[in-house]
């Protein structure tokens, strides 16, 4: 199996369980197929079912657990946003937006999550920062480094608590997922690139928890922007 190949089968998995959880066929305290029968049903490899349980796992959308008994297996903890966000990934699937729009949406959108969170005393980060701290981890591939790099950012969003902002972020994810993964393709040194974005990452937390919101605006800007430039998409 190629490589491309393995990334698309890793992606049917997740987009398969993200669809049941928006539909509504699994909801909390349900338990997810094992392994072997997810991997058989949807024709991929169990290594792909991994990947995709492990990006759900850090999302806060399952919890897995070792062994048998009750506590085994994968068990959905939590349910995406629905509404608005699934409106949007509809969107998005049928017809796409144009990079240039999603990129402007984010920029208003994130320039506010970050001035917002930075305002607000002790706000919730946890969440954040296990999605930071997992994309810092040994053995991540380049996909799914950049789906954690976007649920970073919804994560921020969720933590204003402001269910339309973080509805809105959720429904763009895979609009955000699919330029950032073009752009990755054009880069010459991705793992220079990928420690450049974690370090990003962390001066945009550290900047909301010293409650600075505009040098919070200003990171989350230049973060957005400078990778945007670096790929040459801006020139498209």
């Amino acid at each position: 199996m190629s490589p491309q190949t393995t990334a698309r089968a890793w992606r049917v998995v997740l987009e398969k369980i993200e669809n049941d959880l928006l539909e509504g066929k699994l909801g909390p305290g349900d338990r997810l197929q094992p392994e072997r029968e997810l991997a058989t049903t949807l024709g991929v490899g169990r290594s792909s079912v991994r990947e995709a349980l492990r990006v759900l796992e850090v999302m806060g959308l399952i919890r897995t657990g070792t062994g048998s008994g009750p506590t085994s297996g994968a068990i959905i903890v939590a349910t995406p946003l629905g509404g608005l966000s699934q409106f949007l990934r509809l969107q998005v699937a049928a017809q796409g937006f144009p990079i240039g729009d999603v990129v402007e949406t984010r920029l208003l959108l994130e320039d506010w999550t970050v001035g917002r969170l930075a305002e607000t005393d002790e706000p919730e980060l946890a969440e954040a920062l296990a999605t930071l701290q997992a994309m810092s981890e040994d053995g991540v591939t380049t996909e799914e480094f950049l789906a954690l790099d976007s649920q970073f950012h919804v994560r921020l969003a969720d933590a204003t608590g402001n269910q339309i902002v973080a509805a809105t972020m959720g429904g763009l994810r895979t609009a955000i997922e699919g330029y950032v993964l073009t752009g990755s393709q054009r880069l010459t040194d991705w793992d220079a690139t990928a420690a450049r974005l974690v370090h990003e990452h962390h001066g945009i937390i550290e900047a909301i928890t010293a409650g600075e919101p505009d040098t919070a605006r200003e990171r989350v800007r230049a973060h957005i922007t400078g990778y945007y430039a670096a790929t040459g998409l801006s020139a498209e």
